[in-house]
């Protein structure tokens, strides 16, 4: 009998030649297909082989980009509209006398000033690096300017601050109104109605569709918001009062709202559609207040969030009230005195 055989080096015990047995005709095992796996491994895993892989399946991706847009139908509208070499260049050359300017010498201006804001930028930051540095009793407030620019608006561009507060202001001051009355809302009937905010979105509709008939918007908004309140007092007498007298878990009455939500945002989506509306509303002239342009409109909102949000209850002068009825609320208990007697 021989000894085993050794594996040798670089090759895998798989590869290993096998004697012939009793009854076997000479039958070797050569079962290289593991040792051609590490190999193609090895292949993509060298750089040359991962740099060749990545650029072939990069082509194949932006070939196959490529084919889907050319046989998309409406291709060929797109490409005459947005790919048209002939427009394309005479867009970069311009032409003011057709109304239109080069965008290739806008970029050269954009360049131009570039260059000239990145050297003024430098001696700017220059000398405000000298004046935070300095020790001069002199250049105090100068120091204290140089330390808030460097400290706040560098990290904080001015222009990103004004546009902001521009035009979020606004925004911020219905989602404030709307947030009051969420809150009230909630002190009131000590859950999360869901569906406030449908509440609101339904109430702008109406006003939308009397404002349509020829209505006044102003006094749309006010029969709009009666009937928002109508709405709502009927949907707490029928829908959220039986189960209330059935004493079932405030789970179970977001998940009524949270049901109600849908059913009246889908209402509004069948009525109205899903398309944007505009009110009909005469065009006022904007103020400037410092950098802002604002409407008569706009500061009305804006005043309107400040007045509900000052008149606001807070938490320790308003009483929360549960929907919950009178005979569900804890009762009072006695407390144990020292002399083993019970107060009330």
């Amino acid at each position: 009998m021989t000894g085993p055989r050794h594996r040798e080096p670089g090759r895998s015990p798989e590869a290993v030649p096998r004697e012939a047995g009793p009854g076997e005709k000479g039958v070797t095992d050569t079962l290289d297909v593991d040792f051609t796996r590490s190999r193609r491994g090895r292949m993509f895993r060298s750089p040359r082989g991962a740099i060749t892989t990545s650029t072939l399946s990069t082509l194949a991706v932006l070939a196959a980009i490529v084919v889907a847009f050319l046989l998309a139908p409406g291709s060929r509208a797109v490409r005459a509209t947005y790919f048209n070499g002939p427009n394309m260049w005479q867009a970069f050359v311009g032409d003011p006398h057709e109304g239109f300017y080069s965008v290739g010498k806008a970029i050269v201006v954009n360049i131009e000033m570039f260059a000239i804001g990145e050297v003024l930028i430098l001696v700017l930051a220059l000398v405000i690096a000298l004046i935070r540095q300095s020790t001069s009793p002199v250049l105090f407030p100068l120091r204290m300017l140089a330390i808030a620019f460097v400290d706040f608006f560098r990290g904080v561009p001015l222009i990103l601050v004004i546009l902001a507060i521009g035009f979020g202001l606004v925004t911020a001051s219905v989602l404030a109104v709307s947030g009051v009355g969420l809150s009230l809302q909630f002190g009131v009937t000590n859950f999360v109605n869901f569906a406030y905010g449908d509440y609101a979105t339904l109430g702008a509709y109406i006003a939308l569709l009397l404002n349509a008939h020829g209505m006044s918007v102003y006094l749309a908004m006010v029969i709009a918001a009666l009937g928002v309140a109508v709405f709502a007092v009927i949907v707490n007498r029928y829908l959220f009062r039986p189960f209330l007298d059935k004493r079932v878990p405030l789970l179970t009455l977001l998940i009524v709202s949270l049901g109600l939500s849908l059913i009246i945002q889908n209402g509004i989506q069948s009525i109205w559609g899903p398309n944007f509306q505009t009110y009909n509303v005469a065009q006022q002239t904007s103020l400037a207040i410092g950098p802002l342009l604002l409407t008569v409109q706009q500061i009305i909102i804006i005043g309107v969030a400040a007045a509900s949000r000052d008149g606001e209850p807070t938490s320790s002068s308003s009483s929360s009230v549960s929907l919950t009825r009178p005979t569900d609320r804890p009762r009072p208990t006695r407390a144990g005195c020292a002399d083993g007697s019970t107060s009330p």
